[in-house]
């Protein structure tokens, strides 16, 4: 494992262009994987989840060229994935394993998925109800990986997601798009919607009313040209960062602002920080802006995360608590049972890592609870091989009195190889 020492910064200042949003990513790789033609994607992410998904694509029978000015081109299968010749590896990544199981369910293969350890500890079932609803044959351990898929005809289905997540949202959307008949999915709360922009980017069909989604089956996709918009969450560590000091200055380039995912922006306001839209226009569905971010000279405020909001910012949580005792009212997280069954369960791993800055804060099943007014001191922090972890912590030590050290710092580039880099190059010492 690597080590990070971070030193306190008197101030954040500069602009950045983020890498691709990673949600976006694992959506385009897919669909352009089963669609017919050459997809061409510019500013695709650059953490490994995605990168998972593009060798499962490989894997299934599509061509991935990676060009020299970065940009991805994938020829597709043109709806017929072939029998890979071994375990389909997802990495540590949830996404490919959860999405991906819902595009190759109605191909007549039998497919195994695998990952590394964390995403083996990671709940599975909650794709196996569907898809098997559908008609799919699904094998689990104890409701986790290795996922082997009996793919073959899927019929139609009405679901009721029971949890918001966008990942089973997509699985259902992705089998239904090749199964017989009208499927339909209800969600009570909205998760991220890169999945219906994606479909539609690529030529499908599909329409909401209400709660419900309804997607026909037997649909045939085209490739398109795209930009991948700069990944909000990975926004979320510097904008956190920027409410830090009161003459911040950051200005973010290319930045996703898709409404389903923009209550962090709300949220960053609400704890005092400015932000100016300079920039914005629309791809495929997804707005792409340029903002700027400035501190209020009054210092960061609190405020309560529940219900819908703890849902749309699973995320970016990590973060929110961790710059949380450095509020005048702190920060409370609740209904964010999720984080406990992510990479790792990062509730507990907040909170430790909380501890060893000297923070006082009660912990709940569901979420956290975080006065203000405190002042945290360097330490040594425990990743967990957590990317979220590593970087969240990584922004409370910008005010931290002395050092502090991140342990397992490489977790970093699962989803943003270039953290550390950029972090260094915005703060002034």
């Amino acid at each position: 494992m690597s080590t990070q020492t971070i030193r306190p910064a008197r101030t954040l200042q500069g602009s950045l262009t983020l890498p691709g949003d990673k949600s976006i990513s694992h959506r385009y790789a897919m669909l352009a994987g089963i669609a017919e033609g050459t997809t061409r994607l510019s500013n695709f992410s650059t953490g490994a989840d995605p990168h998972s998904s593009l060798a499962c694509m490989q894997a299934l029978g599509a061509t991935v060229v990676h060009k020299e000015d970065r940009t991805i081109e994938i020829t597709g299968t043109a709806g017929s994935f072939r029998q890979p010749a071994a375990p389909l590896d997802c990495g540590n990544s949830g996404s490919t394993m959860r999405m991906l199981a819902g595009l190759i369910a109605p191909h007549p293969h039998t497919f195994t998925l695998i990952g590394d350890h964390s995403l083996t500890n990671r709940p599975m079932e909650r794709i196996r109800k569907p898809l098997s609803q559908m008609g799919a044959k699904i094998d689990l351990i104890d409701g986790h990986a290795p996922v082997t898929i009996h793919g073959g005809t899927l019929h139609a289905i009405d679901f009721d997601t029971p949890i918001p997540s966008a990942q089973v949202k997509t699985a259902v959307l992705f089998a239904g798009l090749q199964a017989d008949g009208t499927t339909s999915l209800t969600e009570s709360i909205r998760t991220r919607d890169h999945s219906e922009h994606a479909l539609r980017a690529f030529g499908a069909t599909l329409t909401r009313d209400g709660e419900k989604l309804s997607i026909p089956g037997h649909q045939t996709l085209k490739a398109i040209d795209a930009t991948v918009p700069g990944d909000i969450s990975s926004a979320a560590f510097f904008l956190c960062a920027a409410l830090l000091f009161p003459d911040s200055n950051l200005v973010l380039d290319g930045i996703g602002m898709n409404p389903t995912r923009a209550s962090l922006f709300d949220v960053i306001t609400a704890l005092g920080g400015k932000i100016k839209v300079l920039n914005v226009e629309e791809q495929y569905g997804e707005l792409i802006g340029t903002i700027q971010v400035n501190a209020s000279p009054n210092g960061l405020r609190g405020m309560h995360i529940e219900g819908a909001l703890a849902a749309q910012l699973i995320d970016e949580l990590p973060v929110l608590a961790a710059i949380a005792p450095y509020t005048s009212d702190g920060i409370t997280i609740r209904d964010a049972k999720e984080l406990r069954v992510k990479e790792s369960d990062r509730i507990a791993l907040v909170a430790k890592n909380l501890r060893a800055m000297g923070a006082t804060f009660t912990e709940h099943e569901d979420g956290l609870v975080i006065p203000g007014k405190q002042q945290l001191h360097g330490a040594q922090i425990d990743s967990g091989s957590d990317h979220r972890i590593a970087m969240a912590f990584s922004i409370a030590a910008l005010r931290a009195t002395g050092d502090t050290e991140i342990h397992g710092a490489e977790s970093a580039a699962i989803s943003f190889p270039e953290f550390f880099k950029h972090l260094e190059d915005l703060c002034q010492r």
